[in-house]
């Protein structure tokens, strides 16, 4: 019985789709490593940043409240214009080790520093339309990222470039319910978009295509053996017809090794991008003259994204697609078009502000529902069946203690601690998301040089725990070692009151 190529359809294409489609998965929206748990960004505020968000909705004077909790926008009486940004810089380096599906060590440094330094602007506008009403708008940065690996590196197969953003557009409106008690309102217009690549392990995929021939090879030989033992088959055609079957398999192997030896390294470049809208609603308590407590909740944001995939193969690899016996059984790795749901998650935040005369002291907490990033499922353009990775994620707690020290009516001195958790853990980190949790110390400053205008500088210096990884990818090739991991935030802001 001869062995052709085309026989191998029934089960080295499930084994070769199942490589590209997860690629795909892991490539199109994949979160990873950003300035705050997983890839939120708090840096909508150099104000608040200063005393590491303490009172973020209650300390006054910050029309960032707009976004954080727009009922706050009470204590801004008249017209203000606020413009922030924030230099992250943030470094993450691996040491560890990296094998391929056999075992074997695959060559490759450590990947270089995968951080980067980009700024995170904001803007806002916030103005009083009546004694009990005020309307704002911001426009800010609530979750983004973007880690950079060498191209050649030992885990370029799990990540070698991750970005990420979140663009808000944010409508607010406040109503003085009572002299001590506002509500406030939102509509959030949001455009989130990906980009990532990796590199494509040729020679992992053409040991899947060579482990169906074995597979197919075997079936063949099994089945010769039982017409064999029916006797259907005398014993010398059937030891002819397996040796036969064995000899085309090994050839077909062969052939496969030599067109994807090891090394043989392709390149996605995947991307995608989507308009979703959410709301958020906040309340606002003068508990007191100098006490003051604020609640919000930011609801998750539900996308679609809409994405292309561009790859690169080898010419062993493009060899075997023009075989017409082999094409039909292995990935084209063809540029196509592909969608994701994603969601961004609902936060619930708490702001308290105790203001004395020259001394205020906050406290925030905020609660993320990362637990909505179970499962990713991506359905493709070019008739590929849909794939689901399972992430799992947990939900985060950010707690903060911080506080001013007003040394006149001009300069305003600040600092400020605080924890963020992260979502991931052993199971579900990867080198596009190397997060674990982060400790912030804090200082910053305002300076008013007029009544009606005044800047605000802060700086930022983030500890994060060791990110410990244990990952195998969809080709089998496993990362194991230690991400370490620091930030360093530097932010600056002006706000003017008309």
């Amino acid at each position: 019985m001869h062995t052709s190529f085309r026989t191998l359809s029934g089960t080295a294409r499930p084994l070769a789709l199942a490589a590209l489609s997860l690629a795909i998965v892991g490539a199109l929206v994949a979160p990873s490593s950003a300035d705050a748990s997983a890839f939120q960004l708090k840096e909508n505020s150099v104000k608040a940043m200063g005393r590491a968000y303490a009172g973020s909705a209650t300390a006054g004077g910050d029309v960032s409240v707009v976004v954080n909790n727009p009922a706050a926008m009470s204590d801004l009486e008249g017209t203000y214009l606020q413009a922030d940004v924030t230099a992250i810089n943030f470094s993450t380096k691996f040491s560890g080790t990296a094998t391929d599906v056999m075992g074997r060590p695959i060559e490759g440094g450590n990947g270089g520093d995968g951080g980067t330094t980009l700024p995170v602007p904001a803007l806002y506008f916030a103005t009083q339309v009546s004694d009990r009403m005020h309307l704002g708008f911001g426009f800010s940065v609530p979750f983004g990222f973007q880690t950079e690996y060498d191209r050649n590196w030992k885990g370029r197969y799990g990540a070698v470039k991750s970005k990420f953003q979140s663009l808000d557009a944010t409508l607010s409106a406040s109503f003085d319910v009572t002299d001590n008690f506002s509500l406030g309102a939102s509509v959030i217009a949001q455009k989130t978009s990906a980009e990532l690549t990796s590199a494509i392990n040729y020679n992992a995929v053409g040991l899947g295509i060579q482990q169906g021939i074995g597979a197919k090879a075997a079936a063949g030989v099994a089945q010769i053996q039982a017409a064999a033992a029916a006797g259907q088959i005398p014993p010398d055609v059937a030891a002819g017809m397996i040796q036969d079957a064995l000899a085309a398999a090994a050839a077909g192997a062969a052939g496969v090794a030599a067109a994807t030896p090891v090394g043989s390294d392709g390149y996605a470049r995947i991307k995608g991008d989507d308009w979703a809208y959410g709301w958020q609603l906040g309340g606002y308590w003068k508990l007191s003259p100098n006490d003051k407590l604020a609640l919000n909740y930011r609801s998750r944001i539900s996308h679609t994204l809409e994405g292309t995939g561009n790859f690169t193969t080898t010419p062993g690899y493009d060899a075997l697609l023009a075989n017409p016996e082999l094409a039909a059984s292995i990935p084209p790795f063809q540029h196509t078009t592909g969608t994701a749901d994603f969601t961004t998650p609902a936060v619930a935040s708490f702001s308290y502000w105790h203001q004395a005369e020259r001394f205020g002291l906050g406290v925030d907490v905020a609660w993320t529902k990362w637990s909505v990033f179970k499962n990713l499922t991506v359905n493709y353009g070019n008739s590929q069946p849909s794939t689901s990775e399972h992430y799992n994620w947990r939900d985060t707690w950010y707690v903060s203690l911080g506080g001013d020290y007003n040394v006149n009516d001009k300069l305003a001195l600040r600092a400020g601690v605080a924890v963020d958790t992260t979502p991931t853990y052993l199971a579900t980190r990867s080198a596009r998301v190397p997060d674990s949790t982060r400790k912030l110390a804090t200082v910053g400053l305002s300076y008013k040089a007029s009544p009606n205008f005044e800047v605000n500088a802060s700086y930022a210096h983030i500890f994060v725990n060791n990110a410990h990884v244990h990952t195998t990818d969809s080709t089998g090739n496993t990362l194991v070692g230690n991400f370490e991991d620091y930030g360093n935030l530097l932010g600056v802001s002006a706000t003017y009151k008309f």
